[in-house]
Parts: C-alpha cells; structure tokens; sequence
C-alpha cells in the first residue's frame, strides 16, 4: 500500500512538472539571476553574510488569498516565485564544499499542489533556477549556520504581520528561526540600510535582459491606452475602460497590473491615486487613465488623458498644453550627468510660469495646490522602483516623466478650470548620449490624441446581452 501511494505521489508530481512546460519563453534567465547574485555578493563588505525572505501571502477574504506576489528582491537574486523561502548569501566561500549561496524553498506536497498549483521543490530550483545548495525550508532551524561570526549580518525589513501555520517552517516559522540563530531580539536600521543600499544600486540600472522586458511591458500597456482613446465614449463607465485595459494585457501575455489601475473621469482624475473607477458614465468630461502592465515581473507606468467626446475645450486644451509643455521641457534635461530631481524642479518652474499666466495661481510657490507630486521616480521590478533619488541619471536608467494638473471642483480660481485633470506620463530609458522615449508609440499631442479618438475600436463592436 505504501509503495502504491508513493507511486501515486510521484506520478502527480512528475504530471504536474511536465505539465508547466507550456510556459512563455522569454523569462528571465537563471543565468541572469546568478549574475545579479554575484553583483550583490560583490557589493558586499568582507565577512558578511545577507539573508533575503519571500514575502508573506495575503488573505483576500476568509480562507482565499490573494493572488501571491513575489518579493522583487527574492525574485530579482533568484527567479523564485513562490511563498515560505529563504536566501543566504555569503560573501566568502563556506564549509567543505566551499558553497557561497543556500536557497531554501517550500517543500513538494502532491495533495497541496492539487489544490493550490505546483511547486519548483528542491529539485525544480536547482534545474530551473541553477542553484547547487537547496534545502527544503524546514531544514533551516536545523542547517548549520553560525550567524555570530559573520561581520556584518545584512537584511531587509522584516515583516511583522504574519500568519502563521503549524509547520514551524513557514515564512513565520523561518523568521522566528532567523532571529533566533542571528540573536536578533529588536529592529536595527543598519543592516536594512545596507541591504537597501546595494539593492538600490543594482536595480536603478538595468540589464539588457532587463530592458527588453521593459520595452514589452510598456509596448503593450501603449497599445491599452491606444486602444482605450479609440473606444472611449461619453457613455462608456469607468469601469469598461478599465477592463478594456486589462484585456489587452492579458492577450499579450501580461500576468497583471504593476499597481491597481487609475481610470478617472473629471472630478475623478483630480484624486491622484482614484482606484474605484466605479463611474457609470464617463459623459463628456476629460478621463485620465493612469494604467501600466506587469509583464513578468516588470511594471510599466504609463498615463493619457482624454477628452471621452473626441475633442478638448478651450480650458481642457490649455491645461492639457501646459502639462505637455512641462514634460518636453524635462525631456530636454534627460541625460546622463543630470541630478534626478533636477527633473522635478524643471517641470515645477513650467507648470508654475504656465498657471501664473492662466490666472490660476498669483504665486509660484502655490503650484503645490495644483501639482502636488513629483515628476518622476524609478520603474522596474517595482512601479515605484528601488534607486538612489538623490544621484544623477545614469545610462540604463529607467525612470517616469509625469507632471501634472488637477483642479477640483471648490478651487480658489475661475470655475470654468474646476474638475480638469491632466496627466501625461511616460517611461523614459537613459541612453549613451540622450535618451529614449519607451512609451512614445501611445500619442501625447492634443492633436494626435483627438485624431486618435476619432478612430473606431474593436471594443465598439463588441454586444452584450443586457442584464
């Protein structure tokens, strides 16, 4: 009987590892994933050791979580996908076997993996992934790893808000095991701030490995917005075009949002970070969408504003010409050499002189009222991307340009400006000598976004039956 049920066990394993080979092909490679291991190990002082966890599940409501996201940095060092595991690095050779990385990872359970999907298991990580040291996390209270010897212990935050089973090896059970083989008994800074300093430096600057899913990413999150400024209608919801985005994602194979997608109609797209998108008519008011795809890992962050009639008003132009304005203006300092908030100041000196001469602010210093963001931050693996802010722009940088204007109803100006919310916003990679506009295939002129709003879509042909 015990040898029937390990036949079994092994039969729906094997089915289930042959089974997943019907996957995308251009993931990232387990040889850039090593090669990023040996930068951050390089990164690291003599006699140290760094210590990355997988990030916890969330319950989406009683016993069903949310679809798990991966830790960037795990995901980024690693290629792992998946809940309950643990990565040290060392940056000398250890033991005998003279390993300098150990990767622990949840263990196979064929009846678990029927219910919740597939697990890499040791031996998955070490075909697919390319490790050679493997355990299976309850391995690691037990794995002998003499934290106290080590000069400098780095590692991220760790998390605090944990569920935990009784297994004792989930990434609670990991954590707790941890802290007690490194004597952690309370928060320090400084080994967070080393961790956040080389992971900073690594990931402000991408690989060409890395560039080309960029480059995918933001393609189709363009091809969205396009599609989305052809079918839009004053009776178009908030809501269709949402999905209308959504959809183009995932026929190109997106596997998600890089951030819960903004889609605001007037008012609406005066809340920077509106995420209802629950409007039954859009009617003939501007829609920002501020919208991007998370192709394999890699946010895209791309924002249009367009009138749901077809044409722009008089007032609607003039904000959505100032807003163009300031983002052509910081595209002329985007550039290697070019301190980073720079960019900020530059679109802020723009919108300021353009309101100034609107008759909406008096004050320079007021255009905080009506642009209350900055103009950029980093993209990657992370819509809001791990970099040093206060650096300048470097070659293989990629970063955001998004000034903006919003403002609603009850402003302290003319009311014919209430309710109007522009955002153009697109992704920007640092060339040698210049730079490359990534999203620039979506059009940000108002005479090019009104043309293309007179195209027909797809998605206006498309019936439903009524409910």
């Amino acid at each position: 009987m015990k040898q029937f049920l390990l036949f079994v066990t092994l039969l729906i394993c094997g089915f289930q590892i042959h089974s997943q080979e019907n996957l995308p092909t251009d993931f990232l490679s387990k040889e850039f994933h090593k090669g990023r291991r040996e930068a951050f190990r390089n990164l690291m002082p003599a006699n140290s050791v760094a210590v990355v966890f997988s990030y916890p599940e969330r319950v989406f409501s009683k016993d069903i979580n949310y679809t798990y996201h991966a830790n960037p940095d795990m995901y980024y060092l690693t290629g792992y996908k998946e809940p309950d595991a643990v990565l040290v690095l060392f940056k000398e050779p250890q033991g005998d076997e003279k390993y300098n990385e150990v990767l622990f990872v949840r263990e196979r359970n064929a009846g678990q993996e029927t219910w919740t999907g597939r697990r890499l298991g040791i031996e998955g990580a070490k075909s697919k992934l390319g490790f050679t040291t493997v355990y299976n996390g309850k391995d690691f209270n037990a794995f002998a790893i003499d934290f106290k010897k080590f000069d400098k212990i780095i590692y991220d935050k760790i998390p605090t808000d944990l569920g935990k089973n009784k297994s004792g090896f989930d990434l609670f059970g990991l954590i707790e095991s941890f802290k007690s083989k490194a004597s952690i008994t309370a928060e320090n800074d400084a080994p967070v701030v080393l961790f956040n300093t080389i992971t900073n430096s690594l990931r402000e600057i991408k690989t060409p490995e890395e560039i080309d899913l960029m480059r995918k990413s933001v393609k189709l999150s363009c091809i969205a917005h396009n599609e989305v400024m052809k079918a839009v209608g004053p009776d178009m919801s908030e809501n269709e075009a949402d999905g209308i985005h959504r959809y183009i994602h995932r026929h190109y194979g997106a596997e998600d949002e890089g951030y819960p997608p903004i889609v605001g109609a007037g008012a609406n797209g005066c809340i920077l970070h509106y995420g209802e998108n629950n409007a039954t008519k859009i009617d003939n008011q501007l829609l920002l969408m501020d919208v991007g795809s998370e192709y394999h890992g890699y946010s895209a962050d791309v924002t249009r504003t367009v009138p749901a009639n077809g044409k722009f008003t008089e007032e609607q132009k003039a904000i959505y010409q100032l807003v163009y304005e300031a983002q052509e203006e910081v595209f002329k300092i985007c550039k290697a050499g070019t301190p980073f908030q720079d960019l900020n100041k530059k679109s802020r000196e723009v919108i300021a002189a353009g309101l100034i001469k609107l008759g909406i602010i008096t004050d320079p210093k007021d255009v905080r009222i009506y642009y209350p963001h900055g103009c950029s931050h980093f993209l990657g693996l992370d819509v809001h991307d791990k970099g040093n802010y206060m650096s300048s722009l470097k070659e293989n940088m990629i970063f955001t340009v998004e000034p903006g204007i919003y403002i609603p109803a009850n402003s302290k100006c003319d009311k014919k400006w209430w309710n109007i919310g522009v955002r153009i916003e697109d992704d920007i990679l640092i060339t040698k000598d210049s730079y490359e506009n990534l999203s620039a295939e979506s059009p940000r002129k108002w005479q090019e976004v009104e043309a293309l709003a007179k195209q027909k879509s797809t998605f206006n042909e498309m019936k439903f039956p009524k409910i």
